[in-house]
């Protein structure tokens, strides 16, 4: 299969699905009705399994951008004989503004071809592939429109170019000439769910689409330290939003490998309460709490009543729980590597750390949950239980180890957060008795993280109780509270996981970690920043700024020695890292100016 890397794409979307789009002007990826459902594009996964491209006939290099506030991509060709732009956009529903957007999106991509000056031979290739590339459709055409009908789906390609359908496929050329215009829509519908695909004008989407991001962007004025930055990664936070739900997707992708030729494959298009805490803060800095209230309820409507049973540490966009992993072998895998995934087991797991991340995020938004529902106190309150009880019980961990399960630490950490917030909530969510067992339980963890998280040998925090091998994530602990930043112990262990796991900024989160882990790099910014090392916060945050692809995006890892993008792409973690870093450094400046500014004295005269 011809190289395709992850970072030579941009990233559409539409409140429901997202699309990736090459520098060659290939669409790669499509899942129309919402991210986690069978592709009708997968070239990125296997040459045979579908695309869209328009690209001019002959060599030619492409530069591209977003434009300004928008998630619509402007890719710009030039030849020997001239110039033109290929404009893309997942369309957002007509009208639709602010909070609105994505709600009602048609399942509809817009191309549009624009001749900016000389003469440019084009040509269309479209190639439709169902169900993740088992199902090629028959293709006819009439007035213009090419159809293809298959099982459960329905596309429709309107072109104002003439194609030629042959094979299961459609093709076309024809010449961009200066201020000359082309227009292609395809529309997606459900075969038998009544109503055809939308097929509207592809200026007037882009048009609309424009307008609608804007409106978006325009109510989430971030003026914090690394404001651009800030400003996109919000952009791309949101961009993999299922809106009707508020669910935020992990990423966009399945299967793209942590390391070439590894089987660390995964599904991330789904929605993990690991997450979610994380994803609030990111959201209430950059954005505004009606995307962060949104969130919150998304997360007590999808985990619903629950007891002593483990709590469910993964969803689907609206709250499924069943993510049976299958492995799509049909496909010859990103770059080769195999196995393809759908579906993801880690939603079979312990994983203690989301009661944490749960209670946490409740905190943030306790002033929003006032008055505070019967089913979101009975929620938070059987969270904190859950915590008392197994808090001392090994766990899968934060990383998802596929192995057996063990003491981490950061799993013990954010079993203290949830007893602290708990605590904290006192009677909005418990009786006397009840926050008096929560604080005493959140005292032995401390008590215990302390005594078994610190390894003298290694003279740090590790990974595990009893373990000498390191990890990042222990590097949340002064992020939840659990300890200062610049208590000697944590700032030890900063400097040996610097040392140890870092690499050009790279931060790994273990030692033999394929590259480094994008977020762990932000988490450690953040850290320096809290420890009042805002030099040092800045460099690191800067470097990593440097490491994104051309259009601003982020994969989950990034090879030290390459510098190559790897694992699902876009990464909302590692955006949320971003936005996180950005406004940590952002407060601890401006702690360290008050410090700085003279103290004013009054007089009684």
């Amino acid at each position: 299969m011809p190289t395709r890397r992850i970072s030579e794409h941009g990233f559409l979307a539409d409140g429901r699905s997202a699309a990736l789009v090459d520098r060659d002007g290939a669409v790669n990826w499509w899942c129309p009705p919402r991210f986690d459902a069978p592709s009708v594009f997968g070239r990125l996964l296997d040459e045979d399994a579908g695309h869209w491209s328009i690209r001019p006939e002959g060599p030619a290099t492409s530069s591209r951008s977003y434009l300004d506030d928008t998630l619509v991509l402007r890719t710009v060709f030039t030849t020997a004989t001239g110039t033109v732009a290929v404009t893309d956009a997942l369309a957002l529903e007509p009208g639709a503004r602010g909070h609105d957007i994505g709600m009602r999106s048609p399942r509809v991509l817009a191309r549009l071809v624009e001749g900016l000056t000389g003469e440019v031979p084009m040509r269309v290739e479209y190639a439709p592939r169902f169900e993740y590339g088992r199902v090629g459709a028959y293709l006819t055409e009439r007035d213009g429109v090419v159809a293809a009908t298959a099982g459960a789906c329905r596309l429709e390609l309107r072109a104002d170019v003439p194609l030629t359908i042959a094979e299961g496929a459609a093709a076309g050329r024809f010449t961009a000439r200066a201020a000359s215009t082309h227009r292609f829509t395809l529309g997606y519908a459900p075969t038998y769910a009544g109503g055809e695909p939308a097929l509207p004008d592809a200026a007037e989407v882009v048009a609309e689409t424009i307008a609608g991001w804007r409106s978006w962007s325009a109510l989430h004025d971030y003026q914090g330290e690394y404001r651009d930055e800030v400003r996109r990664s919000a952009l791309a936070v949101q961009g993999m939003t299922y809106a009707p739900s508020g669910a935020v997707v992990a990423a966009a992708t399945t299967s793209v490998p942590e390391r070439l030729g590894g089987d660390r494959n995964y599904d991330y298009r789904y929605v993990w309460l690991r997450d979610f805490s994380l994803t609030l803060q990111a959201l209430w800095r950059a954005a505004c709490p009606d995307e962060a209230d949104r969130q919150f309820t998304w997360v007590a409507r999808a985990m619903g009543r629950i007891g002593d049973e483990p709590v469910p540490i993964m969803y689907g966009v609206e709250g499924e729980r069943d993510l049976t992993e299958h492995d799509l072998d049909h496909l010859a895998g990103y770059e080769h590597s195999r196995p393809v995934l759908v579906g993801n087991d880690a939603w079979r797991q312990r994983q203690n750390d989301v009661l944490g991340e749960v209670l946490d995020a409740a905190w943030l938004m306790r002033y929003y949950l006032d008055p505070m529902s019967p089913e979101v106190r009975d929620l938070l309150r059987t969270l904190a239980d859950q915590a008392e009880r197994g808090w001392h019980r090994p766990d899968a961990g934060m990383w998802e180890g596929r192995g057996p399960e063990r003491h981490y630490v950061s799993s013990k950490v954010e079993c203290w957060t949830a007893l602290d917030r708990a605590v904290r909530f006192g009677s909005r969510i418990g009786e006397p008795a009840d926050v008096a067992r929560w604080a005493s339980a959140r005292d032995e963890v401390r008590a215990a993280v302390l005594a078994h998280g610190w390894n003298e040998r290694v003279g740090a925090y590790t990974g595990a109780f009893g373990s000498d091998d390191l990890d990042a994530s222990v590097l949340v602990m002064p992020l939840v509270g659990f300890l200062p930043a610049d208590d000697d112990r944590m700032r030890a262990t900063m400097d040996v996981l610097e040392r140890r796991l870092s690499r050009d900024g790279l931060l790994r989160r273990w030692d033999g970690d394929p590259a480094g882990f994008v977020i762990c790099s932000f988490w450690l910014a953040a850290c320096l920043a809290e420890a009042g090392e805002l030099d040092r916060a800045r460099r690191l945050v800067e470097r990593l700024a440097a490491r994104t692809n051309d259009l601003g995006l982020y994969a989950e890892q990034i090879d030290p020695d390459t510098g190559e993008q790897v694992g699902n792409f876009p990464q909302a973690y590692s955006h949320i890292g971003l936005i996180v870093a950005a406004g940590r450094i952002t407060d601890a400046a401006a702690r360290a100016a008050a410090e700085r500014r003279p103290a004013t004295s009054s007089r009684r005269s």
